[in-house]
């Protein structure tokens, strides 16, 4: 096979080869560990290096030879219509395990399935009608025309959005049903969704700089792009292959709407009798119910008497099943009867625990951390956090103060 290894192609090829080779990493691990997140960013990897290899192979001397040259004319590689609509399903299956690609999402992928179509006609019209190039007489790869181009890069921004739309509702509902709601904000989310940002405003970039510097847009020029954005897919593939949390928080939710957020009860035996929660509360009302005011005590019973907030993953469920009721309900009680998310709540009580350990001496036994541990935070960085919430100083002053 004809690649001619420089300065341009050899460069290119090798985030073009790892964005491969991670990509089948990731396809192994979701099968082995049946998380179906891994498979959306195999996907999204795969597409990456697609959109690289009409650059790389260029430089390799594709465009200059055949058979090579059709190949690069008739397959389509850049499939910018399929990319962002991956990397927002991306996003929905990391955040929710039991997310699942409906009916209705399929549209989402009917531009690029139209693409597809329409580069599949342009074959067989020229290769099996014409005999001879038609839509290919300007000698110009489809790919790199400007309405796909700009349109491509538009799609992606759209998703993007909706990927920071999901992202923060999650956001809202994840305080409200866990107690290590640092931990499930995902830093990884963060990340990736920069990055996914970065490859969209150096597209804008350098279409913008081209005008200034018009050699920019030369294909020469424009190879300096698909470095930056091959160097964005290989932090990509490392850092995404590396990523090992995943939520165990079962939700339906849809960023088009206002709907409430439902939080679904996975463990149910009987999926009928799936509890289904509402976690757009009600406001908080100046005078909690009598009603409230009971649950609220027995909260604070269970809490202070089985000291379930050392367990670093409590969840919300798992206070209404200690109660024999739903979590709606507990859910309610926290946020009226006690004016906070249960997070907050959580943590509260891991920080008077933690307190009063130290007020015991323990901290000449063990280290701060250790403490903290044992009260059930499960990072330095949240018990710092919780600590300085909670008490307006950090956990070391308040220790001094001791």
């Amino acid at each position: 096979m004809l690649f001619e290894f420089g300065f341009y192609s050899s460069l290119l090829l090798i985030p073009f080869a790892h964005g491969i080779i991670y990509s089948i990493l990731l396809l192994i691990k979701a099968y082995k560990t049946e998380n179906k997140s891994n498979y959306w960013l195999s996907i999204f990897l795969f597409l990456c290096s697609l959109f690289i290899a009409p650059w790389m192979l260029g430089f390799a001397g594709w465009y200059d030879n055949q058979p090579y040259r059709d190949v690069l004319f008739y397959t389509p590689f850049q499939q910018l219509f399929f990319m962002g609509p991956v990397i927002y399903f991306y996003t929905q299956s990391l955040l929710n395990p039991s997310f699942k690609l409906s009916k209705k999402d399929i549209f989402h992928f009917f531009p690029g399935i139209f693409y597809l179509l329409l580069m599949g006609s342009f074959l067989l019209y020229d290769q099996f009608i014409f005999g001879d190039y038609y839509f290919y007489k300007d000698g110009m790869d489809k790919d790199f025309e400007s309405w796909y181009q700009y349109s491509g890069f538009a799609s992606m921004t759209i998703y993007f959005g909706l990927s920071i739309l999901y992202y923060n509702k999650y956001k809202k509902l994840i305080v409200q049903v866990t107690s290590n709601a640092d931990t499930l904000l995902f830093r990884w989310i963060r990340n990736y969704l920069f990055a996914f940002l970065s490859m969209i405003c150096i597209r804008l970039a350098f279409t913008l700089l081209s005008i200034i510097f018009p050699k920019l847009d030369s294909y020469q020029g424009t190879w300096w792009f698909f470095l930056m954005f091959s160097l964005i897919l290989y932090y990509i593939a490392v850092t995404g292959y590396s990523n090992s949390i995943s939520s165990k928080i079962s939700f339906r939710m849809s960023v088009f709407d206002r709907n409430p957020i439902l939080l679904t009860d996975n463990s149910a035996s009987d999926k009928k009798e799936e509890a289904v929660i509402d976690i757009e509360h009600e406001l908080v009302e100046p005078q909690a119910s009598p009603e409230i005011e009971g649950w609220k005590s027995k909260i604070e019973d269970v809490l202070l008497t089985e000291k379930l907030y050392q367990n670093p993953e409590l969840t919300l469920t798992d206070i209404a099943k200690k109660l024999n009721t739903n979590a709606a309900v507990i859910s309610k009680a926290i946020n009226q009867g006690f004016k906070m998310n249960f997070n907050d709540l959580i943590n509260n009580y891991r920080v008077e625990a933690v307190k009063k350990m130290l007020e015991q001496g323990e901290h000449k036994k063990s280290t701060l951390l250790g403490i903290a541990f044992d009260c059930g935070f499960n990072s330095k960085a949240t018990f710092n956090r919780a600590f300085k919430k909670n008490s307006g100083i950090s956990p070391k002053e308040y220790t001094n103060k001791i």
